[in-house]
């Protein structure tokens, strides 16, 4: 493992827009032992920047599975911290400080498409079904356009857009944010914040210097890194996981309601729970009852599994 030394603060983050999944138990339980193995801290915030789902009853009962876990946290609600506050909603000035210095640098501008408009550029065989946007409203003339419009963040022309990094579980990473992205939104047509503005200044003001989470966010990683860097910010270290799937292959979402942790606190003690977490993730042989704090001393990221796990539970 790190050097003991070595001041690591890990996070977890979720949305409150419902009830934690298995996976995203998972996600938090991962998170919270790599940082504990490195002795480090561990904090929580709360990503409520979607004001039509985000509910404060989910976040109050993120926190208590969280609780009954085992999964104490060092900064965030309910306990405090120097860098809150810990909801995104509250933090408003705070973002719009860090974009109007990207506008003054030249690095953002209005786009008045709509998602429709820019499905109808995608070749069926781009980017993998992603959505690359391919600058249409970039160079518009001032006054050429109005009405609503989302704001989004330039990346480099072709061949200057690549963005390296190790991953901490999956290893080298090399991505070209012109043709694997495009310019990408940091404020929404509503108003609204976009994750990866939110996301790139919390994690820098807070002292974050360690990401785990899914693989399926692993894309977004060199968009954050590059937007870090445009902002004067250090990029933390990101390690993404496998994801739990169901046993259809699919990967789980809030719609599996039958691994949600209402479901799952009335199956499963919280150590039964970590234990089956515990032993998907290679931790242990067999899915024994376990707490978290009994699991740190023999965490190592090579136990864990690079391919997608099928739950067991």
């Amino acid at each position: 493992m790190n050097n003991k030394a070595t001041k690591v603060k890990g996070r977890f983050a979720p949305s409150p827009t419902g009830r934690m999944h298995l996976g995203n138990v998972f996600s938090a339980l991962l998170s919270w032992l790599s940082a504990r193995a490195q002795g480090g801290t561990w904090l929580l915030r709360m990503e409520d920047i979607d004001p039509q789902r985000s509910r404060r009853e989910f976040a109050e009962l993120i926190m208590d599975d969280l609780e009954w876990l085992g999964l104490a946290w060092d900064e965030g609600p309910r306990v405090g911290g120097e860098y809150g506050p810990y909801v995104q909603s509250a933090r408003g000035d705070i973002y719009g400080d860090c974009l109007r210095r990207l506008q003054e640098g030249g690095m953002v501008y209005p786009c008045y498409c709509t998602r429709a408009d820019i499905m109808a550029t995608q070749a069926p065989h781009e980017s993998d079904g992603r959505v690359v946007y391919k600058g249409t409203c970039r160079n518009l003339p001032p006054g050429a356009r109005s009405g609503a419009a989302a704001l989004r963040m330039k990346v480099p022309g072709a061949g200057h857009g690549v963005v390296s990094f190790t991953d901490g579980h999956y290893g080298p990473q090399e991505v070209d944010l012109t043709t694997q992205c495009g310019d990408f939104i940091v404020r929404r047509r509503d108003g609204a914040w976009a994750y990866q503005l939110a996301v790139v200044v919390d994690d820098a003001l807070m002292g974050v210097t360690e990401v785990v989470r899914g693989r399926d966010l692993l894309l977004s990683s060199p968009q954050q890194i590059y937007l870090a860097r445009q902002l004067g910010f250090e990029p933390p270290r990101f390690t993404h996981l496998p994801l739990l799937c169901n046993a259809a292959g699919q990967r789980l979402s809030k719609r599996d309601r039958s691994m949600d942790m209402g479901v799952l606190r009335t199956r499963y003690t919280a150590n039964e729970l970590i234990g089956r977490l515990a032993h998907m993730a290679g931790l242990q042989p067999e899915p024994a009852p376990v707490t978290p704090q009994q699991l740190v001393d023999s965490f190592r990221w090579n136990l864990v599994p690079r391919d997608d796990v099928i739950m067991a539970v």
